[in-house]
């Protein structure tokens, strides 16, 4: 084979490459920015003179309509879909139950569910689809979206070295494998790899993954207070409650056993009479929130309730024989951050409300409303007696206009709330989404569409994935409003933007030209360095370019390397298909680029954990490879 000479065309690809690491690494502008803006240069370089073969201008935008791209933008329609049933929430409600609230607990039961979808599905469509579900987990655990974002991100990338379907180079692999063949005589003839012939490797890489960040992930996941987490209104709202009106509690859930002497006496007498709020109550299986003040307590029952812990277990639970629980279980749902708070409500002159008491209104009936306080002139009224004022019956109290309540509500039903001319508003900062839990069929008979059409037909992935989304805005889960906001443009910008560089890369011969080069320093080393070689190669091929782009181009070369150094080159060229996975160091992947706008995380970020995991990636995969193998 002739050698590659360089060419000005080469050297002007390598000196945007160069300017795009450079753009990336400083963040002089922001990311997708930096990807439009080397867009553009190449596009403005290839009308020099001797640069006419560095971009087809025609062409330069058709990033924008690949299948990568479209897909993206589907996967997130698709994700915010579901999570406007409340089906992502539940899920969020299920792991929290299942594996605590710890980051430890948290991160390898989300990534390990993610790494085994990723196995059989697009790795970029399973990390969308449980972006809302770690955004849920974040707002009520506290814990921020950039302590758990990467590991699911990065796991859902290595889970798709799991099966041969589980990523587009190992998808290619047999096409590519067979169209050596063709030039191969038939005792170097390379058999095709089966479904689950990789699945030692991407099982002990997933494992990898998991391991690293639980053990390291103290020390090297970053800590951003990230733009999609939602957590922190409600604490806000929270610590503003107890500033101005005194009230400072928290929600217990409380089991009331069969034969409490508390069976039979309403909700009302119990408030009032131990200074707290019961929010809550679940009795065989039936919950009811923002229970009506005369509802009477049967058993066995468990009953949310607000107050101070020292009260309530003092003078409530203990005298009772009742039992607060550690954390909240039936009601864990129901009173996350996400789904409920404290809010201030204010009764405008005018009001029908006016002269009526709580209980006349009946407002835990009709409006979800659990009033903690009535604020009026200089004094606050609630149950509970404080420094600054004694309790009193707030229920029977006859609102005034002015008066502010302060209520414990659930978020859905305060959003409806806005529409009534009897009441106004007050707090703002709230999680203002109407969910759609009567549309859960809908959205899941479209996703589980979408996943067939992946699974079982030969549709392209994009046009399987927009039937899934376009089911749903067809079906009203989502508006067409709603959808276009579900998608991240600026992830869409920053992957389109790039494909024109990729292509520019592999046609104008710059990666030939590379590939050469650093082969050229491997000849006459080892076998197993040549194939350790061949794996960095990919790796930095597709931070770079698309990693089927760097597939194409380096598993024919592998292969030719293998039957010159005497090696097997189906393994050679596996490892070319593996490593092009090996996507960490910064945020080219699509994963990585998805992630990245929700988690606030900088490229710095991406290079200092993703650093690790890409040394981790090569001596695992090369070990496990050569022992399978």
């Amino acid at each position: 084979m002739d050698p590659i000479s360089l060419t000005f065309e080469m050297m002007v690809v390598l000196g945007l490459l160069a300017f795009t690491v450079a753009l990336f690494i400083t963040e002089i502008v922001r990311i997708d920015v930096a990807a439009v803006l080397v867009m553009v240069l190449l596009g403005g370089l290839s009308y020099l003179p001797g640069l006419g073969n560095l971009a087809d201008v025609s062409n330069l935008f058709t990033g924008f309509s690949s299948n990568a791209v479209v897909s993206i933008i589907a996967v997130m329609i698709i994700g915010a879909g579901l999570d406007k049933t409340g089906l992502m929430s539940k899920v969020a409600a299920l792991i929290l139950k299942r594996g605590g609230t710890t980051e430890a607990r948290i991160i390898p039961i989300v990534s390990g569910v993610v790494g085994v979808i990723s196995s059989f599905m697009q790795n970029v469509g399973a990390a969308a689809l449980f972006l809302p579900v770690i955004s849920r987990i974040s707002a009520r655990t506290e814990i921020p979206m950039s302590r758990l974002l990467m590991p699911m991100g990065f796991c859902a990338i290595l889970g798709g070295t799991i099966t041969m379907v589980g990523s587009s180079p190992l998808i290619l692999l047999n096409d590519l494998i067979l169209a050596s063949n063709s030039s191969l005589p038939p005792s170097q003839q390379m058999a095709p790899f089966g479904l689950f012939d990789v699945t030692p490797v991407g099982l002990a890489l997933v494992a990898t993954g998991i391991l690293y960040f639980v053990i390291a992930g103290r020390w090297v996941l970053p800590t951003h207070r990230d733009r999609g987490s939602d957590a922190g209104s409600g604490q806000t709202m929270q610590a503003y409650i107890e500033s101005m009106y005194g009230l400072r509690a928290d929600i217990f859930e409380i089991e009331v056993p069969e034969g409490s002497i508390i069976i039979g006496q309403t909700l009302s007498d119990l408030m009032v009479a131990h200074h707290m709020y019961i929010l809550g109550t679940s009795y065989k299986g039936r919950k009811v929130i923002a229970p009506m003040a005369d509802t009477t307590i049967e058993a066995p029952a468990r009953l949310a309730v607000l107050g101070l812990r020292r009260v309530v277990a003092d003078e409530f639970a203990d005298p009772y024989g009742l039992t607060i629980l550690p954390r909240l279980d039936v009601f864990s749902e129901d009173f996350a951050a996400t789904q409920s708070g404290v809010a201030e409500v204010v009764i405008p002159p005018g009001s029908a409300a006016i002269g009526k008491a709580p209980i006349d209104l009946r407002l835990r009936q009709s409006h979800g409303l659990s009033i903690l306080a009535i604020h009026r002139g200089e004094d606050t009224m609630s149950h509970v007696e404080t420094e600054d004022h004694i309790a009193t019956h707030i229920g029977k109290v006859p609102f005034q206009a002015g008066d502010t309540l302060v209520v414990h509500v659930q978020w859905d039903r305060l959003t409806q709330m806005k529409s009534d001319k009897d009441f106004v508003i007050v707090t703002s900062d709230f999680p203002q989404e109407e969910l759609r839990p009567h549309k859960v069929a809908w959205a899941v008979s479209f996703f589980a569409l979408a996943v067939f059409l992946i699974l079982f037909t030969d549709v392209r992935l994009s046009l399987c994935l927009l039937a899934g989304a376009m089911g749903m805005v067809v079906s009203k889960v989502l508006s067409i409003d709603e959808a276009y906001q579900a998608v991240s443009w600026s992830t869409v910008f920053l992957l389109a933007s790039l494909i024109p560089l990729g292509q520019a890369v592999q046609n104008t011969g710059t990666a030939a030209w590379i590939a050469e080069q650093i082969l050229t320093l491997l000849d006459g080393w080892p076998l197993w360095s040549l194939q350790v070689g061949l794996a960095v190669l990919a790796t930095g091929f597709t931070l770079v370019m698309s990693n089927v782009g760097a597939t194409v181009l380096l598993v024919p070369l592998a292969v030719s390397i293998a039957i010159a150094a005497g090696g097997d080159p189906a393994i050679f060229a596996l490892t070319v298909a593996i490593s092009t996975s090996n996507s960490f160091l910064i945020p080219t992947h699509q994963v990585n680029a998805l992630i990245m706008g929700p988690a606030g995380y900088r490229v710095t970020d991406f290079m200092k954990s993703g650093g690790i995991m890409t040394i981790l990636f090569l001596i695992v995969s090369m070990t496990m490879m050569n022992l399978v193998f």
